[in-house]
């Protein structure tokens, strides 16, 4: 009579089970590569859409902003400096931008001696930009609009606390970004000699609109 060893079953029931867990851990790890080739795809679809700005400074020494006024009977031009001031670039692209203008350092280089003085002192007194208590100016840049190598930018100018929009081209050259601004200084509250505001100034009238050649170096 055979008799049958009574650990067969429990044999075959170990391999079963060694069996079944060998085909769930190879499921496991299936799962496990497929979520990780999913989670580098998506890591690589999204670096590909993330932009890096960087922040590019001006250098304040190597910059430089000529302002020139014009009334009736003639002119006057002299120079402002910059205090501070950065583009934010993403590669070639310029997402934004402030600049700062000191102007206590308003000066006029047409003039000499006692008239010099004399203008310099009027433009910073209080019928001009008064200085005393708005020693600054600012230019922040909302929106740069690339063409070649131009871009049409857009921007906030703040001048004696009167914050207006401006738009204007910018060339660039290397390191070098160049261009002209027009100011309507009335619309910023500095209405001495106005012809938009006073009758009867006759040859004393000083035109609204004076210009900023910039040059700015990074």
């Amino acid at each position: 009579m055979k008799i049958q060893n009574p650990f067969n079953n429990l044999d075959q029931g170990l391999e079963k089970l060694n069996s079944a867990s060998k085909k769930a851990f190879n499921l496991l790890n299936r799962d496990n590569r497929v979520k990780s080739v999913l989670i580098l795809a998506v890591g690589v679809a999204a670096a590909s859409f993330t932009t890096k700005t960087i922040m590019e400074k001006v250098s304040v020494k190597s910059s430089s902003i000529t302002w020139i006024g014009k009334k009736v009977t003639g002119k006057h031009m002299g120079t402002i400096d910059l205090k501070e001031g950065h583009f934010e670039m993403d590669g070639e692209n310029i997402t934004g931008g402030e600049f700062v203008i000191d102007m206590t350092s308003i000066t006029c280089t047409d003039l000499e001696g006692d008239s010099k003085g004399q203008l310099e002192g009027h433009l910073k007194s209080d019928d001009f930009f008064g200085v005393e208590n708005f020693p600054t100016a600012k230019l922040v840049i909302t929106k740069a609009v690339k063409d070649g190598n131009s871009y049409t930018v857009t921007g906030d100018l703040t001048i004696k606390e009167t914050t207006e929009p401006v738009t204007f081209e910018l060339e660039k050259a290397g390191d070098n970004f160049t261009t002209t601004l027009t100011i309507d200084r009335s619309k910023y509250n500095v209405r001495y000699g106005s012809g938009s505001f006073f009758d009867n100034l006759g040859d004393k009238t000083i035109y609204d609109d004076f210009t900023l050649d910039i040059n700015l170096s990074i």
